[in-house]
């Protein structure tokens, strides 16, 4: 079965005509009909659950975990894969498939422990918390951690995530394991972010494949640094201060 990444920009000019619309449970022979249609076609995804969407006769069905998104006709015969978007009364459109996928990041956010982040705290008010995935190596990991200090002055928490870009067998492994292994783990991170010739010591049960693995495969991290704010929005990229502040609303 090809999956075609294409946006659903005609749905959301349909949408513009339907309205909102309450969405109702999914017969149960419908739900039964897709999701054997699809795992006959290709077994290899996990499919999710079967939901309705505004749009009579198409349906919702996320891939592994969330992912990516198919949109389903009632037989399971056909289906697009991209995002649902709506088009807006005022003007524009909304990602209704992005709405979503950002709900069910922040609940996973909500969920890491924050003894296994290298945190950053303001030291008045805590305004807004941002959740970084970072490498050292890269430069814009080190150009967002510059900015660090201004980001606290300006009551931002900064929790860091790891995510070794080269992968769990590489040097980039070794240098974030060994700021995470660290008695003073911001200090660790902030000297190799400076390029300072720190001894490589990984411990064991460190939290960085773990953090690789969510990155990986529930955030869809595409690169370094990657911004996840609370509300599950993501920044795949450097933003600076007065953008980020902006963005965050405060």
């Amino acid at each position: 079965m090809m999956l075609i990444k294409k946006p659903l920009a005609l749905a959301g000019v349909l949408l513009g005509l339907l309205g909102p619309a309450a969405l109702a449970e999914v017969d149960a022979n419908v739900a039964k009909t897709i999701k054997a249609r699809l795992e006959a076609s290709n077994p290899k995804p996990t499919y999710g659950e079967v939901r309705e969407t505004p749009i009579e006769g198409l349906y919702e069905v996320e891939l592994d975990g969330g992912s990516s998104t198919l949109f389903v006709s009632a037989d399971g015969n056909h289906f697009i894969l991209g995002d649902l978007f709506q088009a807006k009364t005022g003007g524009g459109f909304a990602n209704l498939s992005e709405g979503r996928r950002a709900t069910r990041r922040a609940k996973v956010m909500e969920t890491q422990s924050i003894d296994d982040m290298i945190v950053f705290s303001p030291k008045g008010e805590t305004k807004a918390r941002i959740y970084v995935f970072t490498d050292v190596d890269c430069g814009y990991c080190r150009k967002l951690h510059q900015d660090v200090p201004e980001l606290n002055k300006r009551g931002i928490e900064v929790r860091y995530l790891a995510f070794p870009r080269g992968g769990l067998q590489s040097l980039g492994y070794r240098k974030l394991a060994t700021a995470w292994c660290a008695d003073d783990t911001n200090k660790t991170l902030t000297a190799l972010k400076n390029r300072e010739n720190v001894p490589l010591q990984v411990c064991n049960n460190n939290p960085v494949a773990a953090q690789y693995k969510l990155g990986n495969e529930v955030i869809d991290v595409r690169g370094t640094p990657t911004i996840v704010m609370e509300d599950g929005r993501v920044v795949p990229g450097y933003l600076p201060p007065a953008t980020l502040i902006k963005e965050l609303g405060i």
